[in-house]
């Protein structure tokens, strides 16, 4: 009998109910790291869930495609490239010599020195959403899930890409339709329609941010996009419409699921957190043991370009290879103990960001912003904990917690 046919892996509600499936990886890993995969309604594919085997994919985009897209498409409706969310051009997607040139217009922005400049505005936004848990006194009950994991990266990234204030609401409630379509607490639908809708409401909130910054720039990340150039000529709009989506959504999603998922494991191994309450610079340590705890970018898809063997296994051209870092996260041949939440790991070779062409550029405000959030919480929780069964976004791609109910003792600022 087969370890899995592949639906464990890419089902959303599975992913609900189970959260990752890390026993069918482990078993995966061992017996069949290359796995071949036929699901219902989606394009078959092989599993790859050794690390090893990422990083080798990872390391030739020319060999293993984005193109045709980063996940699994669906055989039972089409696909249309030409409306809502499809239309965009966005750099996740793209493949050398384009990928590179795309990546240029931005990347310039997220260098640790440039985000210098965003400094003040992380430590605020982390003092100020703590600060709102003791408005009614010390001690209180919330959803840290939807609370301070959403509200920070939130804050955070609508400060860099221009959104205004008062359409934060929107933009998380557009990024939640995006990435959680079929969670009906989050996401609320998953209709071809729905999508093309969701493109339509996108461009309507960028395309203000876009012109104004064309208009008046600024040394921000809109106006960086806004006014970018490939090779002299201007960025064109399907592009520049796509970069700003890519950015918030991207970076949204991906941090406040790293962060529910690290503020449960923090309260869960109170002696990890007890080395951050003690010293602050250990905070570094406890975000890249979250990065590689969480997960949140399940998987990316590749496509093979020609004809090729992977650990003994002859991948045919066309075949579609699904990379599921959350496994690669918790490889034993990489990592001692990889089951023990430990932010002594040294070396944390973990896979969080991706690796090689398509590593995510936005890494470092994603642990500068973290970061910033457990010191506020390590300075100031006196006592937490979970209260409450935590529940799973239906999500398979970018995976994470939806509740995780906390009773909390904290100080005022």
């Amino acid at each position: 009998m087969s370890i899995t046919s592949g639906f464990e892996l890419v089902d959303a509600k599975y992913y609900a109910k189970n959260g990752p499936p890390h026993e069918i990886w482990k078993q995966l890993r061992a017996e069949s790291p290359v796995h071949w995969c036929e699901v219902p309604k989606i394009e078959p594919f092989w599993a790859i869930t050794r690390q090893e085997d990422i990083r080798f994919i990872s390391r030739q985009p020319d060999l293993f495609l984005s193109e045709p897209g980063i996940t699994p498409l669906p055989t039972d409706r089409p696909i249309n490239r030409n409306e809502g969310i499809g239309a965009m051009r966005v750099v996740i997607t793209t493949d050398p010599p384009e990928h590179r040139d795309l990546r240029k217009v931005a990347s310039p922005w997220f260098t640790p020195r440039a985000l210098k400049s965003m400094d003040a505005a992380i430590d605020q936004s982390a003092k100020e959403l703590v600060d709102q848990l003791v408005i009614d006194g010390n001690e209180g009950e919330t959803n840290l899930a939807q609370g301070l994991a959403v509200s920070h990266p939130l804050r955070i990234l609508s400060t860099a890409i221009g959104v205004p204030r008062d359409q934060e609401a929107k933009i998380l409630e557009l990024s939640n339709r995006l990435f959680a379509p079929e969670d009906p607490d989050i996401g609320g639908g998953a209709e071809p329609e729905d999508f093309i809708k969701l493109g339509q409401e996108f461009l309507e909130l960028f395309l203000p941010i876009v012109q104004d910054r064309r208009a008046n720039p600024t040394d921000d990340l809109a106006s960086l996009i806004a006014n970018g150039k490939i090779n002299g000529e201007p960025v064109g709009p399907m592009e520049t419409l796509g970069y700003y989506l890519i950015v918030f959504n991207a970076g949204h999603d991906t941090t406040k699921n790293a962060l529910a998922g690290g503020f449960r494991a923090l309260i869960e191994n109170p002696a990890e957190f007890d080395k951050v309450r003690n010293d602050l610079s250990r905070s570094a340590d406890a975000v890249e043991e979250i990065l590689r705890w969480t997960s949140s970018v399940n998987y990316m898809k590749r496509t093979a370009a020609q004809d090729i063997e992977i650990a003994g296994q002859k991948i045919r051209e066309g075949d579609a290879l699904m990379m599921f870092y959350g496994s690669g996260n918790r490889d034993e041949a990489v990592f001692e103990d990889p089951f023990t939440f430990d932010i002594d790991r040294n070396p944390n070779r973990h896979l969080a960001f991706g690796h090689g062409e398509h590593f995510c550029m936005g890494s470092h405000l994603a642990r500068r912003s973290q970061r910033a959030i457990v010191e506020e919480l390590a300075r100031r929780v006196e006592h937490w904990e979970i209260v409450g069964e935590p529940e799973w976004i239906a999500s398979s791609f970018v995976v994470g917690l939806k509740k995780l109910p906390v009773r909390y003792r904290i100080k005022s600022s």
